[in-house]
């Protein structure tokens, strides 16, 4: 029959790409972190469960890549100005943090994380991804004279992630966009070169 045949191409795996990491988002958002199994996963999606296995071997990588889709590695252009560019890595994160069930992910995330058993260099590769932008913000920075060279930049990239998952996790509120300027304002101050 003419017409029935599929030619080569990605869609049906772009489909199931996007069902699987969805439903995840779906689940976690529903029920939480517990709710994530393969089988749960493989049923919301409508997908079989060998599908989801050949992407994601395991339920960390799943719960991983999940993440990444919502709140995942960000490119900032250089707008010549430190607390502009911080100012767009918050606020892009807060955006994310304020979609319905990211505190449950984040919290399901960091939770995974410690769990016995959990493969520490797959989470700790996310977080390098997550804020390697900041880092990157931050040296920039350094070059253009708007943050002192001494700067230990892993340690104020910290400094830039961890208030927006504080707020949201730990204090369970939703992060505004008056804690952004005041994060901004801050970090920046911390970091500046002396007067």
């Amino acid at each position: 029959m003419v017409g029935t045949e599929r030619g080569p191409g990605r869609p049906r795996e772009e489909r199931v790409t996007g069902a699987v990491l969805k439903a995840v988002i779906d689940l976690v958002t529903e029920s939480g972190i517990g709710a994530v199994t393969m089988d749960a996963v493989a049923a919301r999606a409508e997908v079989s469960k060998p599908a989801i296995y050949r992407r994601w071997p395991t339920k960390q990588d799943l719960i991983i890549a999940a993440a990444e889709t919502r709140i995942g590695a960000l490119s900032v252009p250089d707008l010549g100005d430190f607390r502009a560019e911080l100012r767009f890595i918050l606020t892009a994160r807060l955006d994310a943090y304020r979609m319905p069930g990211s505190d449950r992910l984040i919290a399901g995330l960091v939770g995974a994380a410690a769990e016995a058993g959990a493969v520490r260099g797959a989470y700790a590769g996310y977080t390098e991804r997550i804020t390697s932008e900041t880092r990157r913000i931050l040296e920039r920075a350094i070059v253009r004279g708007e943050v002192r060279p001494e700067t230990d930049v892993r340690a104020a990239a910290t400094l830039v992630a961890a208030p927006l998952l504080f707020r949201l996790i730990v204090e369970q509120e939703l992060p505004d966009a008056a804690l952004v300027e005041t994060l901004v304002d801050l970090v920046a101050r911390a970091v500046a070169p002396a007067p």
